[in-house]
């Protein structure tokens, strides 16, 4: 009986017709899992990368890791013009509108090449002066190696936001299978490419940036070749025929726009809370550099719940399924908090041969241990609600709050408890974490609060973006 009222809380089950849902159970795997594999396999190729330029030497592996910190949100904000598209064909293909859908994708084409490209062009003619003002006064060769890097780094950027874009096309479709096949042969491509270019021809990060633009370039193009098949949900064909159409523009911004202010926030934040480490010392640095590695490993299943979230609830709000909508957030947050205990107990379980792999010495891998196992034990409890609800809100339209939210508690949270836990209470990097995880704690309670008063869904309803 209380699990029937807490259910009718969270939604109406009456009203949801389980024989003829948009995505019953089988076929709501049959989307996520795709995107979960996809995700495993980008991060363990990127380590496997990093891995393998750090055999060039440390002036490398430092140039590489101080620009993959600027491409790095570059990617967060492709990554969030992404989730707009998914979001708006989502919501277009649920409403039946195939017509306009297509035409809201080619406008999605559009706009992140025009992005892409002023990003790419503004980077080559401030490239220099933009690595000395975030880096300051590096070693010489380490400069030399990050502005190679990131000139070849910043023409592999319109190629990177054309795949994302069209692979959220995919996925709006509900062909998440594809998305990851391309995925899968492009990370292949870039470690093949690595090992040819910087062991066969010594080219250094010259050639780890080429073997990423190579890699690129092959996954744009091959999306762009299958968008045009005309069998399958969205479809984008006679690419030079694309005309701007600014009103179309303006609704894909109204999304991607907040989305992106939000990633981009997360970046910052990380490099506050990054700077904040670093006056800890060396083996808390070190420490703080694998605790995140390995909290990113184990928060992939959630991430791509996540993301399959984006898809089930823009079909269903765009087909005026209310209360679907709603058992599809309630469903996947318990699948993605299922998912993510499994994942922390495999990442803890594994912790001390990674650590004894890694050489790393004594006093950090006991900071490291420390640190994953705190995780271990709140990440379940919290990242689910305060991460997974806010893709189906945004989803439904809700950009606006969840943007607001989740940079206020990023900000007067978890950075501004981290630097007073570190610089009042002189404690050590698991200090960064408490702040995480109080972060995680308040967003749970304002997301859980924002569903329950179906406001973020009566809204997107009510002034549908997806509609004419």
């Amino acid at each position: 009986m209380r699990a029937r009222g807490l259910r009718s809380r969270l939604y109406d089950s009456s009203q949801i017709d389980k024989e003829n849902m948009l995505y019953p159970s089988g076929a709501l795997m049959a989307l996520l899992i795709p995107i979960v594999v996809e995700q495993l396999l980008n991060s363990l190729m990127g380590m496997v990368d990093t891995m393998m330029v750090s055999n060039v030497g440390s002036e490398a592996i430092s140039a590489v890791s101080l620009v993959d910190s600027i491409n790095n949100l570059v990617i967060q904000i492709f990554s969030a013009m992404a989730a707009g598209a998914s979001i708006l064909c989502s919501q277009y293909l649920g409403g039946g509108d195939r017509e306009g859908c297509n035409r809201a994708a080619r406008q999605v084409v559009l706009t992140v090449l025009t992005i892409s490209l002023g990003v790419t062009l503004a980077g080559l003619c401030l490239r220099r002066p933009l690595l000395r003002l975030i880096f300051g006064s590096i070693e010489r060769e380490v400069m030399s190696n990050a502005e190679k890097y990131f000139l070849l780094s910043l023409a592999s950027y319109p190629f990177l936001a054309l795949f994302n874009a069209g692979a959220a096309f995919f996925r709006a479709g509900g062909n998440s299978r594809f998305p990851m096949k391309v995925s899968v042969a492009s990370n292949l491509l870039n470690v093949g490419g690595n090992a040819i270019l910087i062991f066969g021809f010594r080219m250094g990060v010259v050639g780890a940036a080429l073997s990423t633009l190579a890699s690129r370039a092959f996954c744009a193009v091959l999306v762009l070749v299958f968008l045009r098949r005309p069998r399958q949900p969205v479809v984008v064909n006679h690419y030079l025929r694309i005309r701007p159409d600014m009103s179309m523009i303006w609704k894909i911004l109204a999304i991607g726009v907040p989305a992106g202010v939000e990633n981009g926030m997360f970046q910052f934040g990380k490099l506050a809370i990054q700077s904040t480490v670093s006056a800890m010392g060396t083996a808390a640095i070190a420490a703080q550099a694998m605790t995140n590695i390995l909290e990113m490993v184990n928060g992939i299943f959630g991430v791509g719940t996540g993301i399959c979230l984006m898809t089930l609830v823009g079909q269903a709000v765009g087909a005026g399924r209310r209360e679907e909508a709603k058992y599809y957030v309630v469903k996947c947050t318990f699948i993605g908090m299922l998912g993510i205990l499994v994942s922390c107990l495999l990442v803890y379980a594994v912790t001390g041969p990674v650590l004894w792999l890694a050489g790393m010495e004594p006093e950090s891998a006991v900071m490291c241990r420390q640190m994953v196992a705190a995780i271990t034990v709140a990440k379940p409890l919290l990242w689910a609600f305060s991460f997974i609800p806010a893709y189906g809100l945004r989803a439904a339209g809700d950009v606006k709050f969840t943007m607001i939210t989740a940079t206020l508690t990023m900000w007067f949270m978890r950075v501004a408890l981290c630097i007073f836990l570190v610089k009042v209470c002189q404690m050590g990097p698991m200090a960064v974490w408490y702040g995480m995880f109080a972060d995680w704690a308040l967003r749970s309670v304002i997301f859980a609060r924002r569903f329950l008063s179906g406001r973020w869904i009566h809204d997107a309803v009510a002034g549908n973006i997806a509609k004419k």
